[in-house]
C-alpha cells in the first residue's frame, strides 16, 4: 500500500526548523496570494507552464503537487511566494522551507522530462509594489534526486507507521460493537440512516429528541463506515464546550480500552484556553515554548500519537513534557488524528484550519454537526463584520505618527457619512465607496508600519486592525445575503457611528463547505421547519431528512400551557405575580429542582425578587451576566439528587441546552417566553429581507429561532426513559395552532 502526500506537506514535515515565530507581519490574504501568482504568470512568455502537476514515487511513498510554473525556454522552475513589506525581514527558516519545496519539485520535473539539470527560482512577489525579488540556483538532477530521497527517508518511517495505524484502525472499526446492550427507541433508525447517508455520500438532517443519545447514535455508524468509504477523517463539530465533552465521552465508550493504534481522537480548543504564557508574544525571543519549537516538534508529535485520546489535558501534558506550545501542537496533530472534535469555526469560518487542511491534503472527510440548529446564527456571525468610530478615535489618540494621515482621512470620510443619515439607525443599499477606499488605505498603512516595526502592535491597534481586515473581507462579498447599516449616536460633543455588515443568509458560504465533504450529518432536537434550514444553510437538493421517533412517552412529561398569562413586553409587570404564584404552587405540590427560563436578565431578576419576597423559604439561584466556566459549573452543582430549589436562567443561554441533569437532579421547567428575538430596527430589517427572499419574514426572524430555544430548554427535563417531569409553557401564544405545530409531536399539551 502506497502512502500519498503533497509536496508542501512533505516539506513542512521534514524541512521546518527553528522557532515558532508569529510576530505580526501582515501577510497577503488568500485572494491576494492567488492574484499575485496570476500577475507573475502573466509576465512570463507564451510557453510558460503555470500550475504544473507533478508526481513521483520513492518506495511506498507517492509524492505529488503543483509547481507554480516552468519556463521551458530557459529551463527554469519557479516557486512563487507572495508577501508584503520588507523582503529582508523574511525569517531564514521560512526561506529554508521554500527552497525545500523548490528542490522536491525540481526533482519531480527532472524525472518527468529526463533533464540533467534545472534552474530553480524562488520568486518573492510584493503584492503592494508588485516588485519581484528573485533567487535562482542551478541544480543537477542527481543532487536533486538525493535531496528528494533524504526528505522521503525522513518521512518514510512516519508514513509506514501511519499506514499500519490506518490498517489497524480500519480493522478495529469493522469489529466495532455498539457500547450498550440495546439501542434506545429511535437510536437504531438514526444509526441506520447515518450509515446509509455516508455510504451514498449525501447530507442527512436528523431531528431527534433531546436525551435519545444522538452523539453515540451518529458517531458509531460513521466509525463503522470509515473502512468501506476510505474516509481519512471524521470531524465532530460543536457549537459549545459541553458538546465537545459529550463527543469525547462517546468516543471513550465506543473504544473503552483503545490502544494507541485503534482510533486517534483529538480535541481542539481556542488559543486563549490553550496558551501557557498569555502575557508573552508568540515568538522564540518572548516565549520558551516557541523557541526551537520546530526542532522539538518531531519528538512531541511521536509522543502524541502514542495516546489514543488527545483531549486538552493530555495534549497539554505531552506538549509541556517536550517544551512545545500546546495550541500549535494540537494544530499539528489535526493532520494525524482520525476523529477531530472542535468548534464550528474550525471548519466553517473564513480561515478555518480543518477546512484548509482538508482541501490542501485532499482528505476525504465526513462531518458530524452537533446541535445543528445553532449553525445558522453562528454562521451569520462568522460572515459579518462591524467597525465603531469610537474605537477608531481611541486608537488615534496613541497611534504612531506615520499612521496619523491615514487615520485622519478615514475619520473624515466617516464623518461625511453622517450627512446622509436620516435617523439614528439606517440601512443603506450600497457600501460607501470613498469610506471603503479610506479604510483600505488605512489597512495598508498599518500593515506597512508593522512590517517595519514588528513590535509596534499595541492591544488597541491590533484589535482595530483585525476588525478592519474582517470588514474589508466581508465588504468584498457584499450582496443580497447582507444588510449594511449605520447606527448613529450623539455623544454630546460629536456624532459617532457604528458601521455593520450583517450576513443574514449564510447559505453561499456554508453550502460549499458542506459540499466539499464526502458526507455530512447535521443533528438536533429542533430542525423544524425543513425549508428554514435548507434555505439558510444552502443544503443540497438530495439532502435526506428524518424525524426520529422519541424514546419517551407522553405520560413521562406533563406539558402545561399557561394561556391565561401573557409575557409580552407590554404585559411584563402584570405577569410577575401570576408566574410567582404558579412556581410556588408547583413547588408546594412537588418539591425538587426546577429551572425557570426568561427572555432577559431584567425579567428574570424581577420574578426572582418577587418570589424571594413572597416565598422566602423556596431556595433559588440565578444565572449572572458573563459567567465563567467555574461559575457556570457552580450553578449546575446546585442541582443535586436530593436538592430542592429553582434555578433562574435566560432562555437561549448557557443553561438552555447542552446540559444533562437526569433523574431527580431536574424535575421541571418554567418557560416564561416564546424566546422571540428583541423587537428592534435591526431585527425588523432582517424580517423585511427574509420576507423578500422567502416570503416568511416574521417566522424566519422571530418564531422559528424562538421556539428552537423553547424546545431545547424543555429538553433538559426528560433525559432517560425513567425520568418524570413537568414543563410549564407560560404565554397565551403557546395555545396558537401555528406555534403548537412547531413543538415536538410526542408532547401531549394540556
Amino acid at each position: 500500500m502506497s502512502y500519498r502526500i503533497a509536496v508542501r506537506a512533505l516539506c513542512e514535515f521534514t524541512a521546518k526548523i527553528g522557532d515558532l515565530d508569529l510576530r505580526f507581519t501582515p501577510s497577503p490574504s488568500a485572494q491576494q496570494g492567488m492574484a499575485g501568482h496570476r500577475t507573475v504568470a502573466s509576465r512570463r512568455s507564451a510557453s510558460y507552464q503555470a500550475e504544473l502537476s507533478l508526481e513521483g514515487h520513492y518506495r511506498t511513498l507517492c509524492v505529488r503537487g503543483r509547481a507554480d510554473g516552468y519556463d521551458p525556454l530557459n529551463n527554469v522552475l519557479e516557486e512563487v511566494k507572495t508577501f508584503r513589506g520588507d523582503f529582508a525581514a523574511l525569517p531564514a527558516n521560512h526561506r529554508h522551507l521554500h527552497w525545500a519545496q523548490a528542490k522536491v519539485y525540481g526533482w519531480l520535473l527532472c524525472q518527468r522530462l529526463e533533464l540533467p539539470t534545472v534552474n530553480l527560482a524562488l520568486v518573492y512577489f510584493d503584492i503592494v509594489s508588485e516588485k519581484e525579488t528573485r533567487l535562482q540556483e542551478q541544480w543537477s538532477a542527481a543532487d536533486l534526486q538525493q535531496f528528494f530521497i533524504r526528505q522521503c527517508e525522513q518521512f518514510l518511517a512516519w508514513a509506514e507507521q501511519e499506514v499500519a495505524h490506518r490498517a489497524l484502525r480500519d480493522e478495529a472499526a469493522r469489529g466495532l460493537a455498539f457500547p450498550h446492550p440495546v439501542f434506545r427507541t429511535g437510536q437504531r433508525p438514526l444509526a441506520e440512516a447515518v450509515y446509509k447517508t455516508v455510504s451514498t455520500g449525501r447530507c442527512l438532517m436528523a431531528q431527534a429528541p433531546t436525551g435519545i443519545g444522538k452523539t453515540v447514535g451518529t458517531l458509531f455508524p460513521l466509525l463503522k463506515a470509515m473502512p468501506a468509504q476510505q474516509l481519512d477523517k471524521l470531524l465532530f463539530l460543536t457549537a459549545k464546550t459541553p458538546g465537545r465533552q459529550l463527543a469525547l465521552d462517546a468516543a471513550q465508550r465506543l473504544y473503552p480500552a483503545a490502544g494507541p493504534t485503534a482510533l486517534r481522537v483529538l480535541e481542539l480548543v481556542a488559543r486563549d484556553k490553550a496558551c501557557e504564557y498569555p502575557q508573552n508574544a508568540c515568538n522564540g525571543e518572548a516565549c520558551p515554548l516557541a523557541n526551537g519549537f520546530y526542532d522539538r516538534l518531531p519528538a512531541a508529535r511521536q509522543a502524541a500519537v502514542e495516546h489514543s485520546l488527545l483531549d486538552q489535558a493530555t495534549l497539554r501534558e505531552v506538549a509541556l513534557a517536550h517544551q512545545v506550545c500546546p495550541y500549535y501542537l494540537s494544530q499539528e496533530m489535526a493532520r494525524w488524528a482520525d476523529l477531530v472534535i472542535a468548534d464550528y469555526n474550525y471548519y466553517f469560518d473564513f480561515s478555518a484550519l480543518l477546512y484548509g487542511l482538508a482541501q490542501a491534503n485532499q482528505w476525504k472527510v465526513a462531518t458530524l454537526i452537533d446541535e445543528a440548529h445553532n449553525l445558522v446564527e453562528r454562521a451569520r456571525q462568522m460572515y459579518s463584520a462591524s467597525l465603531d468610530q469610537y474605537s477608531l478615535n481611541a486608537v488615534r489618540l496613541n497611534a504612531p505618527a506615520p499612521l496619523d494621515k491615514a487615520f485622519k482621512r478615514l475619520n473624515r470620510e466617516w464623518n461625511a457619512l453622517h450627512k446622509a443619515q436620516i435617523g439614528p439607525y439606517q440601512v443603506h443599499p450600497q457600501l460607501p465607496g470613498k469610506w471603503l477606499n479610506a479604510l483600505t488605505a488605512c489597512i495598508t498603512a498599518i500593515g506597512d508600519y508593522l512590517n517595519d516595526h514588528p513590535h509596534g502592535m499595541t492591544g488597541e491597534l491590533q484589535g482595530f486592525y483585525f476588525e478592519a481586515l474582517q470588514f474589508n473581507r466581508v465588504a468584498e462579498l457584499f450582496g443580497t445575503p447582507f444588510i449594511f447599516d449605520v447606527t448613529l449616536r450623539d455623544t454630546g460633543k460629536r456624532r459617532l457611528s457604528q458601521l455593520t455588515l450583517r450576513n443574514v443568509v449564510p447559505a453561499a458560504f456554508i453550502g460549499p463547505r458542506l459540499a466539499s465533504a464526502h458526507s455530512n450529518v447535521l443533528f438536533s432536537a429542533t430542525l423544524n421547519p425543513r425549508a428554514y434550514y435548507a434555505n439558510l444553510l444552502g443544503l443540497a437538493p438530495d439532502t435526506v431528512w428524518i424525524d426520529v421517533e422519541s424514546p419517551f412517552k407522553a405520560e413521562q412529561l406533563s406539558v402545561r400551557v399557561m394561556s391565561h398569562i401573557s409575557t409580552r413586553f407590554s404585559h411584563r409587570a402584570t405577569s410577575l405575580a401570576p408566574i410567582v404564584e404558579l412556581m410556588a404552587e408547583q413547588f408546594e405540590q412537588r418539591a425538587g429542582n426546577y429551572l425557570a427560563f426568561f427572555s432577559s436578565f431584567d425579567y428574570l431578576q424581577q420574578v426572582a425578587a418577587l418570589l424571594a419576597e413572597r416565598y422566602p423559604h423556596i431556595p433559588q439561584w440565578q444565572q449572572a451576566r458573563r459567567m465563567d466556566e467555574t461559575a457556570r459549573q457552580g450553578f449546575l452543582d446546585r442541582f443535586t439528587l436530593t436538592g430542592q430549589g429553582i434555578g433562574f436562567a435566560v432562555l437561549g443561554g448557557a443553561f438552555g441546552e447542552g446540559i444533562d441533569l437526569p433523574g431527580a437532579r431536574l424535575i421541571g421547567a418554567f418557560i416564561a417566553t416564546l424566546g422571540l428575538s428583541q423587537f428592534n430596527p435591526v431585527n425588523e430589517q432582517i424580517k423585511q429581507r427574509m420576507a423578500a427572499l422567502f416570503g416568511a419574514g416574521y417566522d424566519y426572524t422571530y418564531l422559528y429561532p424562538g421556539l428552537q430555544k423553547v424546545v431545547q430548554a424543555a429538553g433538559r427535563v426528560i433525559r432517560t426513559q425513567s425520568d418524570q417531569g413537568t414543563v410549564f409553557l407560560i404565554d397565551d401564544r403557546f395555545a396558537e395552532p401555528n406555534v403548537q405545530q412547531l413543538l415536538p409531536a410526542w408532547w401531549a399539551l394540556q
